[in-house]
């Protein structure tokens, strides 16, 4: 009480009787909200809980999905593997973003001279997003082997890193197109009267805005490259998910499955929560006027 007298005596300004019931009102609305969630998910939950527990194959099924023994055994394998996905993540997403931004940047340029760039950029886009990952990966994998080429690595985890950086590649490209598209014409016309030849314009004026336009869906991106780089075990690479699987075809026991499936889920949520965490810090900067 005394430091509210001391807020009004010292500001001038005291609240009106109708903005502190609105006050209470809220707050009391916000601790309803909160409460009816709460139930509302504790209800849900305890009918999933009765509903899965009282089927007629429960025992069966938690005895080959949810066993504390197997999960036991494979975690620290699994564990192991998961370096490999860590690994294939940063050395794939450093290369999936340039060679991104290359081909954004092939897409944009202007003049009758840039066409064939233009085009070879446009054809590579149109048919890595069209095509399967599982099917780029098998066609390189088997594929580039096959031809015996001198000096070509048969690699697969080298093989199967390139089949995610050229389909990613195609997904990062149009992101980036369409953040470098979002600038608008003004900003470039602005670059060149002040002097700055077409590259440099494009490289300290079009870009860092379009880069900073596009950080959300790109983050989206890494996440689901976070999980693909579990299909490279198609092709005989230890990584967690071949580790569970190996585990697994043992005893006939998928537990090794439901771990791997929850590491790689526990490796994913953080970075689901930075891109919503850096998506609702530019809407509120762009709301304020702090994003051109």
């Amino acid at each position: 009480m005394t430091s509210h007298k001391t807020l009004t005596d010292e500001d001038g300004y005291v609240p009106s009787a109708r903005r502190l019931a609105r006050e209470r009102h809220r707050r009391a609305r916000a601790r309803r909200a909160t409460a009816i969630a709460a139930v509302s998910t504790l209800v849900t939950a305890a009918v999933l809980v009765l509903t899965i527990t009282n089927s007629p194959g429960w025992d069966r099924t938690k005895e080959t999905f949810f066993s504390a023994h197997y999960a036991r055994v494979a975690l620290p394998q699994v564990l192991e593997g998961l370096w490999l996905n860590l690994r294939l993540l940063a050395v794939c997403g450093a290369a999936v973003l340039a060679f991104g931004l290359l081909l954004a940047v092939a897409r944009t340029l202007r003049g009758p001279v840039f066409f064939p760039v233009r085009a070879l950029a446009t054809a590579y886009t149109d048919f890595f997003r069209g095509l399967p990952l599982i099917i780029c990966l098998l066609m390189v994998v088997f594929g580039v082997p096959a031809l015996r080429l001198q000096g070509v690595t048969t690699d697969p985890v080298l093989l199967g890193g390139g089949a995610l950086v050229l389909t990613y590649s195609a997904y990062v490209a149009e992101v980036f197109r369409a953040g470098i598209e979002s600038v608008h014409p003004s900003q470039l016309a602005a670059a060149r009267s002040l002097g700055l030849t077409s590259g440099q314009a494009l490289r300290f004026v079009v870009l860092p805005q379009a880069v900073r336009r596009v950080v959300p869906p790109l983050l989206n991106d890494l996440v689901s490259l976070q999980k693909d780089t579990g299909l490279v075990s198609i092709a005989g690479a230890v990584d967690a998910v071949y580790a569970a699987q190996i585990i697994a075809s043992k005893d006939f026991n998928y537990t090794p499955y439901v771990v791997a499936g929850l590491v790689f889920v526990a490796l994913t949520i953080p970075m689901t929560r930075l891109t919503d965490w850096v998506t609702a810090r530019m809407d509120r900067r762009r709301a304020q006027g702090g994003i051109v």
